[in-house]
């Protein structure tokens, strides 16, 4: 089954500002490898049109490794939108996950598919 990447990012963007509003999120690369290095991240999300690329690079392979969930949206306006700041943000890790907790639950179990 083909998943819907829309509805994904969808998803995505609501559980980040959810998590904004009832919880906990670090914003901006530095911020969430040390969240995933601590283990602290219960959902890391990358822009793909981060530039250069290498920036985010590591933030898949990091969240393998930590069993960490890591989904990646198309914009980094949006994704900096979604967490409440007025810059581009190339990467938002949930932390605590406030009232998303459900919404992720969902979005772990779409990427999985």
């Amino acid at each position: 089954m083909m998943v819907d990447e829309k509805a994904i990012q969808e998803k995505v963007f609501e559980a980040i500002e959810t998590a904004k509003a009832t919880g906990k999120l670090r914003k901006g690369t530095n911020e969430v490898t040390k969240a995933i290095e601590k283990g602290e991240a219960k959902l890391v999300v990358s822009a793909k049109d981060v530039s250069p690329p290498e920036i985010v690079m590591h933030l898949p392979l990091l969240c393998t490794e930590k069993n960490i969930p890591f989904a990646q949206v198309s914009s980094k306006e949006e994704l900096g939108a979604a967490a409440g700041i007025d810059k581009p943000s190339s990467a938002v890790a949930i932390v605590k996950e406030g009232e998303a907790k459900e919404l992720i639950k969902e979005i772990i179990g779409n990427l999985k598919q």
